[in-house]
């Protein structure tokens, strides 16, 4: 942290005039994040100055820096992250910048760390320094995991590539569970994807199989009454998304009698986070108006 602080004591002194006219801050979607699940810095800029801006130009014109609060000094930057694309901001607008930093940062290590962006303003080469925006990586407790195959396309004689399927439970905010999925190499060191399911009830346990096309069907309980229902591809894509209800008996996975997984029991209920997206209901088909007979 005492990186940042002297970074942004030297950085802010002689801008507060600036500061006044232009104003920069960090937003996160979210504080908590497991180990490797994306994390996005919004950039938001607001112009105040009376004049139009010019911004998005060069790699240098938004950067980042982050640091560690437990004392492990400054996090290792692996790479640039793309940050170029011009673009202008009239006065008393606002314009948000949305940078993927995870692949950029060496954010392995759970613990509390915090972000500072700087803008260039070029028209005045002026540099301006956001306050720190503090977050944390989080560990997952492991509830299931699976090896599997994908063929390797173009080469049909060629042994596939084993990936990993895992369901994690994190405990977020302290006070929510969180089921998580994982996708990596076989041995977990390459991840693929991470991201959120959502919540779960602390009573309940997730169901879980493997179709034979390699997807993944997760089922777990959301709520008093509902259960969330989704199906993963091997390359860590949700090609399906729905929710299902308690209705006389519990939603759970089944076979077909095509041999396809499905949910039985229970009643889906259409919702606007579904995947596919829910088709509007047609509109009901008017009557032809009636002619009346002559006597």
């Amino acid at each position: 942290m005492k990186v940042l602080a002297l970074l942004l004591i030297f950085a802010l002194a002689p801008l507060a005039p600036l500061r006044a006219q232009v104003s920069v801050e960090v937003v996160l979607d979210q504080e908590h994040f497991l180990s490797g699940e994306s994390l996005t810095a919004a950039v938001r800029i607001t112009n105040r100055s009376g004049q139009t801006l010019h911004l998005g130009e060069g790699e240098d014109w938004l950067t980042f820096a982050l640091e560690s609060r437990d004392g492990r000094g400054v996090v290792v930057k692996n790479s640039e992250p793309s940050v170029v694309g011009a673009f202008t901001l009239e006065t008393t607008k606002v314009a948000t910048r949305r940078v993927e930093l995870l692949p950029h940062f060496d954010l392995a290590r759970a613990g509390r760390y915090s972000i500072v962006a700087s803008v260039r303003i070029k028209d005045w080469d002026q540099m301006l320094t956001t306050k720190p925006k503090s977050f944390d990586i989080i560990n997952g407790a492991k509830l299931w995991w699976q090896d599997f195959g994908v063929p390797v396309e173009g080469t049909p004689n060629r042994s596939p590539e084993v990936r990993k399927y895992t369901l994690e439970q994190a405990n977020y905010l302290r006070t929510q569970l969180r089921l998580y999925f994982r996708l990596t190499d076989a041995d977990g060191g390459r991840v693929l994807k991470v991201f959120s399911l959502g919540a779960m009830v602390s009573f309940g346990t997730p169901e879980q199989q493997i179709d034979q096309a390699s997807n993944l069907h997760v089922l777990f309980q959301n709520g008093a009454r509902s259960f969330s229902y989704t199906v993963i591809t091997p390359d860590g894509e949700i090609i399906v998304h729905q929710t299902h209800d308690y209705a006389g008996t519990r939603p759970r996975l089944q076979l077909g009698e095509n041999g396809q997984l499905m949910v039985a029991g229970g009643v889906r209920r259409r919702a606007s986070d579904d995947v596919p997206e829910p088709t509007p209901a047609e509109p009901p088909k008017a009557e032809p108006p009636v002619t009346p007979q002559k006597p």
